[in-house]
């Protein structure tokens, strides 16, 4: 398997994260996901959605809001390769998991987020799900029928999308890593992986003033 030394740390919830770490866990890398013991009783590892998006992977279930917990974490960070998570932007504060924390821990570290609208900025604090970036991005307005009005794609693809680029991204950096031997934080967001699927779509409405 291609990514059978990189190892990997597992945080991320809902769609989009799980979605960039398994491309890994699908390329051979060792995975351990962390579980929240509230997250853990809410999706049981026996259910088809929860095999799906965390297959190849090992889990253990940590509290990260009792020290205990972030004691044990933080001994994981010092040998993983990969971070990633998907919180809204201060949470990882909150958590003590913040990209400057844990790169003081281990230089090496890869650090990915994916948030709704980015880390900064007067959305930057706010959660988002598929539907609502489908809209705010103009996919919806562009999608169905003539005369339908704006439709929902039928596929989470905001999440798929963003998952997919903080993949690539967390490669490249990978690889950049061999040259300059540190990590770096790799962020993608929601909006962001939204308006870069309509492409040539959202540089017409740019210049027409369309949609």
């Amino acid at each position: 398997m291609a990514l059978s030394d990189v190892s990997i740390l597992d945080v991320t919830i809902a769609r989009s994260g799980p979605v960039a770490v398994r491309q890994f866990s699908d390329w051979g890398a060792s995975v351990i996901r962390v579980d929240s013991p509230v997250a853990h009783n809410m999706f049981q590892p026996t259910e088809s959605g929860y095999m799906n998006l965390h297959r190849n992977k090992r889990a253990i279930i940590l509290d990260l809001k009792q020290q205990r917990g972030r004691d044990i974490f933080y001994k994981l960070v010092e040998r993983a390769d990969i971070f990633v998570e998907n919180f809204r932007p201060g949470v990882k504060f909150a958590l003590g998991i913040d990209y400057e924390t844990l790169a003081a821990m281990n230089p090496r570290l890869i650090y990915g987020s994916i948030s709704a609208f980015g880390q900064t900025g007067p959305y930057g604090d706010k959660g988002g799900v598929d539907q609502i970036l489908q809209g705010m991005s103009g996919l919806m307005s562009i999608t169905g029928s003539p005369g339908s009005g704006p439709m929902r794609a039928g596929v989470a693809i905001s999440d798929m999308v963003a998952g997919q680029y903080l993949a690539f991204g967390l490669l490249a950096a990978l690889y950049e890593r061999e040259r300059s031997g540190q990590g770096q934080w790799v962020n993608v967001s929601l909006l962001e992986a939204m308006i870069a699927t309509l492409d040539f779509q959202a540089a017409r409405w740019t210049v027409d003033g369309e949609g």
